[in-house]
């Protein structure tokens, strides 16, 4: 099995990759992450879903390319320049919309159980605010991160972070998780609904 070459890319990937890096943005999905985020996206027909970190729109497109006609994206960002990068390619699409806005405020007004799908590719609703992302996934939903396995763009000391954030999903109540030592490391959660929290 070849799970190196990924085909069916969203059509406006090359553009936006090509924008990404004039910008020297660098932190960017990859490809095999946004395989699976298509599927997952495809996985919720009609489904209400959540990106926590739009960047330049990459893991957005790869989104957009699973869902149905029926199904909505919010995505949040605090970079404008990225953010324009992703609106310029993906604004046209009547399924998303763009949130530029401080992610841990974003995630805090919002109500519980509001989403099917959460992928927090970003600090807040990862690192900060955990308990906040998590309240928002219903029961059956997803949540994704990925950036598990050592990345060149790691600050001084992350490394650390990483194992103390996996122990604390794997011990969830109320959901099952799984690692994938995949892309650039992934963990996935699924709301079981075993526990009213």
């Amino acid at each position: 099995m070849d799970d190196i070459r990924i085909n069916a890319r969203p059509a406006a990937l090359d553009a936006i990759l090509q924008d990404t890096h004039v910008i020297g943005f660098a932190m960017a999905s990859e490809e095999k992450t946004g395989a699976l985020l298509r599927a997952l996206a495809a996985s919720k027909p009609a489904g209400r879903i959540l990106e926590l970190g739009t960047g330049t729109g990459v893991g957005t497109a790869w989104l957009l390319a699973g869902m149905d006609s029926d199904a909505r994206l919010d995505t949040v960002d605090n970079d404008p320049a990225a953010q324009d990068i992703a609106r310029q390619h993906l604004g046209h699409d009547p399924r998303v919309t763009f949130h530029l806005a401080d992610g841990a405020e974003f995630l805090n007004q919002l109500p519980p159980r509001t989403f099917d799908l959460v992928y927090a590719d970003t600090w807040a609703g990862k690192f900060s605010d955990l308990d906040a992302a998590l309240a928002l996934v219903r029961h059956g939903g997803i949540y994704l991160i990925d950036d598990l396995l050592p990345q060149p763009n790691w600050p001084e000391g992350h490394a650390a972070k990483i194992p103390v954030l996996i122990d604390d999903l794997e011990g969830r109540a109320g959901f099952a998780a799984v690692k994938m030592a995949w892309a650039s490391g992934l963990l996935i959660l699924v709301r079981t609904g075993a526990t009213s929290d």
